[in-house]
């Protein structure tokens, strides 16, 4: 029984250690995963959002659509979209292409055979991500001029509204060079859809174009002069984001134009702000000229001297200064290298070479064979003529120039005075544009298949937004439902940015290398052995008890340095002290019962008086255990050896035995 609850109490204590040991590890696997975790979402949150870009605070009802969603598959119920508001232009190009009128001009200052405007357009569904149902106006023709416009339902007159213009854009092939831009045209008397070409006057130019590795969002509108009554044209300042993913992912793309009557302006791509700024402010050039201007009729005087440094007058040239002497000389202390070939050329004419047969010495001249490197010369230092070779005139001083000091004539950099600007004037509110009463796409592309569709102009934005949630909206979310996988997406992205990979690498590799640091199982310590279930050792004789105990006393002082037993009970401590006063006694017993041998002479007494001398350690460290133990039984260590029992054959047993000892 006292067997027993020793090993009971020995194994608690084991699978303690191991359950903190295993608390400790997953403790930190966790936190790694943690690290991961934050590290990733980061990246995946800067890879989402694009920078610099502000997202509009859309009406909630902008966000919903007419859809169906199915368990096993996702369909879509598509409506053509109808405005809810006032609008000045509308189309869908579900039905009928009516009022759209081709133009039948050429194109000024081209070449006749492509001057002409006979690009072809149709109306069909998208390629991918096809919506049922909706159709749009598709450019088909490559290198060619495409012009198509429309009258708009009612004139837009630039007063007290805002004006919102909206359409959607696929390019569904890439594109290389060309422009999917839209131009409202100017109201005038003499319009005529039909010559509708690159010269129509027009007021506002706006949308997506590309040549080359230029990808433009362009913001065009003509201002009047008030003085001279002339257009000039004026550019909005390039967008700060990259826009190039908007060209080359052949998604439908929402492009919307907001000008607003306080002559602020914002450009958005899929309802997100892109640009904005002010018509006063940010637009090149400015629209209004500065006040004053250099005088054309100003000229820099005869004598006006600019120069802030002159050669010093006074400085004379140093009599030792020799302008003649060369920059590099031969080298006197130059030897020539011995083995020199002097007489062999550094090239000869090759042996191997034969004339071609085709050779007409009439024609080509005497025959000559190639020439080749020497072979004589690549075992020696040179071939030919020796040479000298150069080194720096330490006497080289180059042709002297007199040092620079300060000009005191020196009067500045000369410019024009300025005068009153002859054409100044001052618009305050270039809002207030030429009114609008068409809508025309004149465009030349060199890829095909440029989607158009759902075009609006209107002046409420709760309008605009609810027409791009039942036309745009549905193309969005039959696209994301078509996305491909989670690693697709993520070898698509690495391709765009190869620096991901590193991320992925160490995404993976990090969980790995610390489930296998924190999980792998430990090798043995002398812990775990110690906790084993005492094994029957083979029988010994009491001339091999000294030795084996003076073993067991060398093991116990190697525990007592590695090993502490803490909050043992005072009920285990007493059982332990009886245990061991048992074990003396058996001790002893065996050593009566065991006959000596011959060549054992004295040994039986050193075993009896070892074991007394034990008894009595025994007894003393019990005793001070006994009282150490009402401080702090924390602090002592105990021993379990294996020591060997009689029997009646006289054979010894072993068992282990536990000794106290005061740290």
């Amino acid at each position: 029984m006292k067997w027993k609850r020793q090993e009971f109490w020995k194994g608690a204590v084991w699978k303690v250690l191991q359950i903190t040991r295993m608390h400790f590890r997953w403790d930190w696997l966790c936190l790694g995963v943690l690290i991961i975790s934050s590290v990733t979402a980061e990246v995946e949150n800067e890879e989402t959002l694009d920078a610099d870009v502000e997202v509009e605070d859309f009406d909630k009802q902008s966000q919903e659509a007419d859809v169906d969603i199915d368990k096993s598959s996702l369909e879509v119920v598509y409506q053509t979209p109808k405005p809810t508001g006032e609008v000045y232009f509308t189309e869908t190009f579900d039905g009928v292409l009516a009022g759209w009128v081709l133009s039948k001009t050429k194109k000024e200052d081209t070449d006749d055979n492509i001057a002409k405007y006979d690009g072809r357009w149709e109306v069909e569904e998208l390629k991918e991500n096809t919506v049922p149902g909706d159709r749009g106006l598709v450019l088909k023709s490559v290198a060619k001029h495409h012009a198509i416009s429309a009258m708009l339902t009612k004139a837009f007159i630039f007063d007290n509204k805002p004006l919102i213009v909206q359409y959607e854009v696929n390019f569904q092939e890439g594109i290389d060079c060309g422009g999917a831009y839209i131009k409202l045209l100017s109201s005038s008397d003499d319009l005529n859809l039909e010559y509708f070409f690159d010269k129509t006057p027009y007021t506002i130019m706006f949308g997506p174009d590309k040549c080359g590795e230029d990808y433009k969002l362009h913001f065009i509108f003509r201002h009047k002069n008030p003085k001279t009554g002339e257009y000039d044209e004026k550019h909005a300042k390039r967008p700060d984001i990259d826009l190039k993913k908007f060209y080359l992912d052949k998604k439908t793309h929402l492009y919307t134009l907001v000008l607003k009557p306080d002559d602020t302006f914002e450009m958005l791509i899929d309802q997100s702000v892109v640009s904005k700024g002010s018509l006063l402010e940010d637009m090149v050039p400015p629209v209004n000229p500065p006040k004053e201007i250099e005088d054309p009729n100003d000229k820099k005087p005869d004598g006006w001297d600019e120069r802030p440094k002159i050669p010093d007058p006074d400085a004379v040239k140093p009599d030792d200064w020799d302008e003649d002497e060369p920059s590099k000389i031969e080298d006197p202390d130059a030897v020539k290298p011995e083995g020199w070939l002097d007489d062999e050329p550094q090239y000869v004419s090759d042996p191997n070479a034969k004339k071609p047969k085709d050779w007409d010495e009439e024609m080509d001249g005497e025959w000559e064979a190639p020439q080749i490197p020497n072979p004589k010369c690549e075992t020696a230092p040179g071939c030919g003529h020796w040479v000298r070779p150069m080194k720096n005139n330490p006497n080289y001083k180059g042709k002297w120039k007199a040092p620079m000091i300060d000009n005191p004539n020196y009067q500045g950099i000369w410019s024009p005075r300025k005068i009153l600007n002859p054409d100044y004037f001052e618009d305050l509110h270039p809002f207030k544009m030429t009114t609008v009463n068409a809508i025309g796409l004149e465009l030349w592309s060199m890829t095909s298949d440029i989607y158009f569709d759902n075009f609006i102009i209107c002046s409420e934005k709760e309008v605009a937004d609810r027409w791009a949630a039942d036309g745009w909206g549905l193309k969005k979310l039959v696209a994301s439902a078509n996305e491909p996988g989670m690693f697709s997406q993520l070898v698509t992205a690495a391709e765009d940015h190869p620096w991901l990979w590193v991320l992925y690498i160490l995404t993976l590799a990090l969980p790995v290398g610390l489930g296998v640091l924190f999980c792998w199982p430990a090798k043995k310590t002398d812990e775990d052995i110690d906790f084993k279930k005492p094994d029957i050792s083979k029988p010994i004789t009491k001339g091999e008890l000294k030795p084996e105990r003076e073993e067991l006393e060398d093991d116990e002082i190697e525990l007592e340095e590695e090993k502490e037993n803490e909050g043992t009970a005072e009920d285990e401590r007493r059982e332990m002290e009886e245990t061991k006063r048992e074990l003396m006694k058996d001790t002893k017993k065996m050593g009566r019962e065991a006959p000596p041998s011959e060549d054992e002479g004295e040994s039986g007494e050193d075993i009896d008086d070892d074991d007394k001398e034990e008894e009595n350690e025994v007894a003393d460290g019990s005793q001070e255990e006994g009282d150490k133990s009402n401080k702090s039984g924390s602090e002592d260590e105990m021993k379990e050896a294996d020591e060997g029992t009689g029997s009646g054959d006289g054979r010894l047993k072993s068992v282990r035995k536990r000794r106290v000892r005061k740290d």
